[in-house]
């Protein structure tokens, strides 16, 4: 199993994990062999990479920290709690229907169940499923995220439901914020991103009038734009002053919406976004949760193609938890472009003197 750019597809691979919908339909099913056709389709859809068959890994399985059946049944009751609000006459005075939100407190406790009896690094989240509706996809990447970060930190059953909540509808305030906005594929004037920015108190105006969804979590709405300096909106808080629900959602977030394709750019490999969260922990981002968020994510999905600074080329195929940075890495071809016969593996935990210099893949 390798992760690919589809740029580097072709017609006779085979597909070593499915593709789907960010609305749970499977689009194309694992071990199908692709056609042009279809990769000429992935291109149209906006698909960036996806795992294929390969000699040097056909070993590896993907190990999910969330299955694709808790995957699939979540992004259905995503869409359909948002379906609810968007197909009302009046968005503002809509209501959740109870059966909706026990479906909501009912999935995310499939993916708690999920992380807790897996404890992998979460690879990619944007990797296999196509996102006809960012909202709706990036709020479960987001909710999967913040799970696997509050049982790192040893949040209760009670603080991870509530932040579950919070985290599967942080942005749902952005149902009331008018397409040509949400949607511009450019950069919004200084109007429309005062507009954009009001998402955060409509989220909150909205969830906290809905019976059975806990305040706090319409608080993760509300925050989750927030800065450690002050420098975030709606309110401009400070440390302490931001709920640790919305210190924690600022991180997932950003890392989600780094590693998403978006209308007005393209998506950043996980080390180039943890980069930029690195560069804002103390001031935008609490160091203890990136700290927590470094360790249940991995920098360097499995199956990504690395160059390594002796020269040598391989694929990753593990992570260590405590050095996500340096994961173990197979060696396919030496550093003169030879094929490694017998392919070998090379862990950078222990191996101090090698790094990683290069990801092949670009996203």
């Amino acid at each position: 199993m390798r992760l690919i750019s589809i740029q580097s597809c072709e017609a006779g691979m085979v597909l070593a994990q499915p593709i789907c919908t960010d609305q749970g339909a499977v689009l194309l099913n694992k071990d199908m062999v692709l056609t042009d056709s279809m990769i000429e389709r992935l291109k149209r859809k906006g698909v960036n990479t996806l795992y294929i068959r390969d000699e040097a890994t056909e070993d590896l399985e993907m190990e999910e920290a969330v299955s694709s059946e808790t995957r699939r049944a979540a992004v259905k009751v995503i869409y359909q709690g948002f379906s609810e609000i968007v197909h009302a006459e009046q968005k503002w005075k809509s209501r959740l229907s109870p059966s909706t939100i026990n479906a909501f407190r009912n999935v995310f406790d499939s993916i708690v169940g999920d992380l807790k009896r897996n404890r992998k690094a979460l690879g990619l989240l944007s990797d296999m499923y196509i996102q006809d509706h960012y909202v709706y996809a990036h709020s479960l990447n987001v909710a999967i995220y913040a799970a696997a970060v509050g049982i790192e930190m040893g949040y209760n059953d009670k603080e991870l439901l509530e932040l579950g909540m919070g985290a599967m509808l942080h942005d749902i305030g952005k149902l009331m914020v008018p397409g040509e906005i949400l949607y511009k594929p450019g950069r919004l004037t200084d109007d429309e991103f005062a507009v954009m920015k009001k998402h955060t108190e409509y989220g909150f105006d909205y969830l906290r009038q809905q019976h059975g969804i806990p305040l706090l979590a319409a608080h993760c709405a509300y925050q989750h734009h927030e800065r450690l300096d002050g420098t975030g909106y709606p309110r401009g808080l400070k440390g302490e002053e931001i709920h640790k629900y919305g210190r924690l959602l600022a991180v997932c977030d950003v890392f989600d919406a780094l590693t998403t394709n978006r209308v007005y750019r393209g998506a950043m490999l996980p080390h180039d976004a943890m980069e930029i969260i690195f560069a804002g922990t103390g001031t935008h981002f609490e160091p203890a949760i990136v700290d927590a968020f470094r360790k249940t994510v991995s920098i360097y999905p499995v199956g990504l193609t690395v160059t390594l600074s002796n020269g040598a080329t391989g694929i990753v195929v593990d992570y260590n938890r405590n050095l996500p940075a340096r994961p173990v890495v197979r060696v396919i071809k030496h550093e003169d472009g030879s094929k490694a016969n017998p392919y070998y593996e090379i862990d950078l935990s222990k191996e101090l003197t090698i790094m990683i210099v290069r990801c092949d893949t670009i996203l």
